[in-house]
């Protein structure tokens, strides 16, 4: 059994689908982020880092205690070594599939939840932020467009960890002002995905409507504006950027 200490975020949907398209049994540990369940020292010893997603396992493989592993694309990885799929065998096909999988945690996520940040839930419009971040994500759907103008999925022509890590992001378009008009080919692979019924499954764990009005106390846990003694960085929400 896996313990999936869960947030209905993009990097949260990102484990629940992949533990759905698995078969593998899990129960959900909710961690509401709005009132900073993240940030107490039960979950802190979990993730240093104070942020979902985190699976306890266990029944990891060749036994012995369980396994706590944080960071949504090294669960990822985890799960696909674990179960032996979603993943290549072959070394060419393990390294196309990584490397978009870290394109999507060091490119792809950062800038739409920075964006999603400046565009949605900053209490001032700054126009530089906005326009900086704005063209950034444009540019980012540009490269994942002529990506899979190229190959019928993200990594190349089966379905990967590398899917599953974008899909929750690309699924934040239309909040974030985005047409997928302009990228036909993201179109393309966003419904196909969405068909998933596995996948459906994964985007049903958790799922709620996001206040669009945020109170203080939230506000505070989700971007970052706690006091000293808080250990909340700068811009906490841009890798768990909320959906509407």
């Amino acid at each position: 059994m896996i313990d999936l200490h869960f947030a209905p975020t993009p990097n949260g949907w990102k484990i629940s689908i992949m533990l759905e398209e698995c078969g593998l049994p899990y129960t959900v540990v909710p961690v509401n982020i709005t009132r900073g369940d993240q940030f107490k020292p039960e979950f802190r010893k979990l993730n240093p880092n104070g942020r979902i997603p985190v699976i306890v396992d266990r029944d990891p493989p060749g036994g012995g205690a369980p396994l706590t592993i944080f960071e949504s694309g090294a669960i990822l990885l985890y799960l696909a070594e674990k179960t032996g799929r979603f993943f290549p065998h072959d070394l060419r096909g393990r390294y196309r599939v990584q490397q978009w999988l870290m394109w999507q945690m060091s490119a792809l996520g950062p800038m739409l939840g920075q964006n999603g940040h400046f565009s949605l839930y900053a209490p001032s419009r700054i126009p530089y932020a906005v326009e900086r971040y704005g063209n950034e994500a444009r540019r980012l759907y540009g490269v994942l467009d002529d990506r899979l103008g190229e190959s019928g999925y993200v990594a190349g022509d089966d379905y990967s960890i590398a899917d599953i890590a974008c899909f929750p992001w690309v699924m934040t378009h239309k909040a974030q002002g985005f047409t997928l008009d302009d990228v036909p080919h993201v179109r393309r692979w966003f419904a196909e995905l969405r068909a998933r019924p596995k996948l459906q499954q994964g985007l049903a764990v958790g799922r709620r409507a996001v206040r669009r009005t945020l109170d203080d106390e939230a506000r505070s846990n989700l971007f970052g504006t706690r006091p000293a003694g808080g250990d909340a960085p700068g811009g906490a929400l841009q890798s768990q950027q909320l959906d509407h």
